[in-house]
């Protein structure tokens, strides 16, 4: 009776949309004749009907030769449109080869020759001319003659491509079996080194001996991490030009062992430079202030332009320690963390945390039960509605949006009679469920949640993104992000207060320091747009400050800087009022650059400029090495030695952030907040899932230390009382890892432990 009720108020359901929604450019001249046959489109132009899909519906706008009827009433513009797109897919394609062709011939094999005679023979569907043995079907199979016919030329070329297939084929298997047998992830083999290796083994023919386990961890590692150390020295380059930024973090692995983390970013991209083991002592100032200051000595003091880390309280004693031996050197907390307390404490507010838990609740009951997710992925078109991001509070955004973008599927799916006649939706959790995803109320509180969340989130992904370098960006569009929240709540004070006095709290101090303020006034995006800011009396208390810390006992290059040069460029007088100089209006404009064009009449302001608009003002690139210390670090290789995974790490960790670069530089973008594991997302998935997060954050200045739920009195009073303090050693930041009982268990070599594979979600855009 009750479900029939709640479907007696649903209200009916809009028209079915004829259009597809992947966004192709195809959906602008054309549209589905019947929404449940989605290969006949009919063209709005002459009203054919393609029934080969979007695709061939392309080719017949395009009136493309040889392929299908042509449109005769289609407008020039869209015949130029669609054949534009086609040019783009071929390009797309044409790129895809050219880096397959150059992996090729990137891989080097010197060539044997038999005693005797020479070898002239190649490989069917080698790339290279170098000479490979065959095996025993190319006796089957000759070269195609010039001087045969061309009947027989192209039987010879269809016999030689079925052989060439069939080769493949039986190659694969053997690949197969060894990912199946050893329960290799399948995303190990889509990648350029794995294509490389199968060409080198291709290359050197029958015979080949794998390495053995013991050059693969001694010889052929310590040669990897030579190799991988020497395609860092463009950044080595940068670090020289520009400065740079060390970052650290401490970790706890699966033996227990305390290892700190140590990497640096320059405007090149974040490298690791190494680990260490503090096993045997506290994570004190007096420890991280020797780290850091030994990281200083390596890379050079003169370099080095700031100290990124989070907030704990041993990490702000070692900046006390730093700033009396290197007062020239900032030390700024990490952006990331910050970003995520005020996600943390804004989520916490009664009214979004309670939008938070309902939606939560739907998705554990969906995935729950294998009809429910079943249903849903079939009126989603096989797209979930989790989705996990790097940390929780990315995660909740990200799922929200994600449920947002899939109302109608979502309201569709609780409506169908094969819900209905589930029996699992009959119980209180599946009746409570309907009624939410039914519920405007619902709905609406998603809404105001994203609006509320998403200039947060854009200004973690900013941060965390690693697509440019963060501090020139990161003031301002602190301050969009804090009049883009009132505006949610329509700017009646009353309603934003809490959440803004939330963020005003969590910034004070922290991303609002000299350097960040200075990195804003610097940035002509800002002040030029808005040149008031120069008036601002603490606009130039902080640069006064940020420039007195850097230029030290310089006095007279700071005099130069602020009664001389810095008035040209409030100003916009000498190079600043150029034509070209106007690109400062673009968001995707370079600072760096800018001021390298156009500052070269104030020469000290120039390079101070430069140096502080390239860095970073996150440290999150130093907690990646986490999941890369996991994956290194399993149960069956937990008697690694330090040295040895700090190689690996090393190799891993560089190689995939310059792979990442190159990406971003071929204009692949991702989104820098998803994830490939749902570490950060189970609270979407099972009761009381947060708990079992990586990544915790806890703010020291709030006294976020935790309570005894019994008494009320916070944990680290009654360890004190305790005496724990004269027997434990600290083995944690103030972010630390969270792991089970049983993956901290020691393992035996002989115990064959099977690991559980990371649970994978399907993109969105794949379908």
């Amino acid at each position: 009776m009750e479900a029939e009720a709640v479907q007696q108020q649903v209200p009916e359901l809009p028209p079915p949309v004829l259009i597809g929604n992947s966004g192709d450019v195809g959906w602008k001249y054309g549209k589905y004749c019947d929404p449940t046959n989605k290969s006949k489109i009919k063209c709005n132009f002459c009203g054919h009907i393609s029934t080969g899909g979007i695709f061939r519906f392309k080719q017949h706008v395009a009136d493309l030769e040889n392929s299908v009827r042509g449109c005769k009433k289609a407008t020039p513009e869209a015949i130029a449109d669609v054949k534009k797109h086609f040019q783009r897919i071929e390009e797309t394609k044409s790129r895809k080869r050219q880096h397959e062709q150059d992996l090729r011939d990137d891989v080097h094999i010197t060539s044997a020759t038999t005693q005797g005679t020479s070898r002239e023979d190649v490989c069917v569907g080698s790339s290279s001319t170098e000479p490979n043995k065959l095996g025993p079907m190319d006796r089957y199979v000759r070269p195609i003659d010039g001087k045969s016919s061309k009947e027989e030329a192209l039987r010879q070329l269809s016999m030689n491509e079925a052989l060439f297939k069939e080769r493949v084929h039986e190659a694969s298997q053997y690949v197969a079996r060894w990912v199946y047998t050893h329960a290799i992830p399948f995303n190990a083999l889509d990648n350029d080194e794995f294509r490389q290796m199968c060409e080198a083994v291709g290359k050197f023919g029958p015979g080949y001996e794998p390495p053995s386990q013991y050059e693969l961890r001694e010889k052929l590692l310590s040669e990897e991490y030579a190799r991988t150390k020497s395609l860092l020295d463009d950044r080595e380059k940068q670090k020289i030009k520009l400065g740079c930024t060390i970052m650290t973090d401490a970790w706890t692995d699966m033996k227990r062992r305390s290892i700190m983390n140590l990497c640096m970013h320059c405007s090149g991209g974040t490298s690791f430079i190494r680990s260490e083991e503090t096993s045997d002592v506290s994570h004190t100032a007096e420890v991280i202030f020797d780290l850091v200051d030994r990281g200083i000595e390596e890379l050079g003091p003169e370099h080095v332009m700031q100290i990124c880390t989070d907030n704990a309280s041993n990490n702000m004693g070692a900046k006390k320690l730093l700033l009396e031996k290197r007062p020239k050197i900032f030390w700024s907390s990490c952006a990331t963390h910050t970003v995520n307390l005020m996600l943390q404490g804004i989520g916490n507010i009664k009214r979004f945390k309670s939008i938070v838990d309902q939606a939560k609740n739907v998705t554990i009951f969906i995935y729950a039960h294998h009809k429910t997710l079943a249903h849903m992925r079939k009126c989603t078109k096989r797209r979930d509605i989790i989705r996990p991001g790097v940390t929780r509070f990315a995660s909740n955004f990200l799922t929200l949006q994600s449920m947002a973008e899939k109302r109608d599927a979502l309201r569709g799916m609780v409506v169908d009679r094969v819900w209905e006649e589930m029996p699992i939706v009959k119980s209180k959790k599946g009746k409570d469920t309907t009624a939410t995803l039914m519920d405007a109320n619902f709905w609406k509180g998603v809404t105001l949640c994203i609006k509320v969340f998403e200039p947060l989130v854009i200004l973690l992904r900013l941060a965390d993104g690693d697509v440019k370098p963060s501090m020139a960006w990161l003031y301002g569009e602190m301050l969009k992000a804090k009049i883009k929240i009132k505006e949610a709540f329509g700017n009646q004070e009353k309603m934003y207060k809490e959440t803004i006095s939330i963020v005003e709290k969590k910034l004070k101090g922290r991303l609002d320091t000299s350097l960040h303020k200075t990195a804003y006034l610097l940035n002509p995006h800002y002040t030029y747009a808005n040149p008031d800011i120069f008036d601002d009396t603490d606009m130039t208390v902080a640069f006064m400050k940020c420039a007195e810390q850097y230029f030290g006992d310089d006095d007279v290059s700071l005099a130069t800087v602020v009664n001389d040069e810095m008035p040209l460029y409030e100003k916009m007088e000498g190079p600043f009022k150029k034509k070209l100089a106007t690109s400062w209006q673009r968001m995707d404009y370079n600072p760096v650059g800018w001021w390298k064009l156009y500052g070269t009449e104030v020469p000290k302001l120039q390079k101070m400029a430069m140096r502080i608009l390239a860095l970073t003002s996150s440290s999150s690139g130093c907690e990646r090495n986490w999941s890369i210390y996991e994956m290194n670090h399993t149960k069956r290789r937990n008697r690694l030695t330090t040295d040895r995974l700090n190689n690996m790490v090393y190799i891993q960790f560089n190689t995939r952030m310059m792979s990442k670069r190159q990406r971003l530089m071929d204009k692949k973008k991702a989104d820098s907040l998803l994830s490939n594991d749902a570490s950060e997302a189970q609270g979407w998935l099972f009761e009381g899932g947060d708990d079992h997060a990586l990544a915790v954050f806890r703010d020291e200045e709030d006294g976020d230390q935790g309570v005894h739920p019994g008494t009320g009195i916070p944990y680290d009073v009654l360890g004190e009382a305790m005496g724990t303090q004269d027997h434990l050693q600290l083995r944690r930041s103030a972010r630390v890892t969270v792991r089970d009982l049983e993956e901290e268990e020691f393992v035996s070599d002989e115990e064959d432990v099977l690991e559980e594979d990371d649970i994978e979600y399907e993109d969105d855009d794949e379908y």
